[in-house]
């Protein structure tokens, strides 16, 4: 990639300035514009993070015709309405995950770009990350034999701050769209496909999100996904890959910085690598050069059918939204 792609970001909170900041890593990313429906606070985020241009609305943003792909920000609730503007106009987009609240949302997300020919990729930067792409080498090559157990789990504690977006229904909080998407998205990464049956328990707060949740996914070959996300409660945070000739650990996995493969009678294979926002970033700046809708690491049938899933295990738990 020789020339340079413009990039603009709807909605400049904590995200997106973890996301600018690892934008300006690729030389060929051109940070062009910021929007926000506060213009002092759009100027803010541009002049801190050198982007060119500053606007105090949405609208402005996605008419800005040097601006090639749009990285939507914004909280869940909002993910769909953002994303069908920016793709109505044209934009490329990178949405922030989960996709959205729910797989009807998702659906709805994917006809919008494929009928206006856009690119829209969900933002799971841990798929991205040089780290698990090797991974997937090790399982595509069989390191492991068939994959027969997935083990995950991402928890961490949040103060207690009832208004805040993490524990308010109203903004879809809880544990499940905030850190469960990254283990849910891992199982099916994984084994390519999604539960045939599942089960799942949690504990429902004062607020009405999910502070805990723990989920089984149980495939049609008899595999397994064990699978744990908190917001309240603090865990390792590791995944593990058990296969019939060896498994794979993974510290830390949603951004990936070590894995080790272990195999009978061998040494641990261990590999390292850099983890950042803007390997998901290139890939969307290499699909749209090479005149691609989606990507094939992040695919959107695939962004969609994860959502399925976590609407089956809202199901099961009673956990429902006010967007629902």
């Amino acid at each position: 990639m020789t020339q340079t792609f413009g990039w603009g970001i709807l909605g400049p909170g904590r995200i997106a300035a973890r996301f600018a900041t690892d934008l300006a890593r690729l030389p060929q990313a051109r940070r062009v514009a910021v929007g926000s429906r506060d213009a002092s606070r759009a100027q803010a985020f541009a002049a801190e993070h050198g982007f060119e241009r500053a606007y105090g609305s949405y609208e402005a943003l996605v008419s800005d015709p040097e601006v090639q792909a749009v990285y939507v920000a914004t909280p869940h609730p909002f993910h769909a309405e953002h994303t069908r503007l920016c793709l109505e106009h044209g934009k490329a987009v990178l949405c922030e995950k989960p996709m959205a609240v729910n797989a009807r949302q998702a659906r709805e997300m994917a006809a919008c770009a494929r009928a206006n020919g856009a690119f829209l990729m969900e933002a799971m930067w841990s798929r991205f990350n040089p780290v698990m792409a090797e991974v997937r080498r090790w399982l595509h090559q069989g390191a492991i034999g068939e994959v027969r157990l997935v083990t995950a789990d991402f928890g961490f504690r949040t103060a207690w701050n009832p208004q805040g977006r993490l524990l308010d229904l109203n903004l879809a909080g809880g544990a499940l769209l905030d850190v469960g998407v990254y283990v849910a998205s891992l199982a099916s990464m994984v084994y390519g496909q999604q539960p045939k049956t599942l089960s799942a328990s949690a504990h429902l707060g004062e607020t009405g999100v999910d502070e805990q949740t723990a989920m089984l996914f149980t495939y049609p070959n008899g595999a397994l996904a064990q699978l744990f996300c908190a917001i309240r409660t603090a865990t390792v945070g590791e995944a593990r890959l058990y296969g019939t000739e060896g498994h794979i650990h993974i510290p830390e996995f949603w951004r990936a910085t070590q894995a080790t493969l272990y195999r009978p009678g061998q040494e641990p294979q261990r590999i390292t690598g850099e983890a950042g926002y803007h390997f998901e970033a290139a890939e969307v700046m290499a699909c749209v050069q090479r005149g691609e809708r989606e990507s094939a690491v992040m695919p959107l049938d695939e962004s969609v059918a994860i959502l399925e899933t976590m609407d089956r295990v809202r199901s099961l738990i009673g956990l429902t939204y006010p967007m629902d």
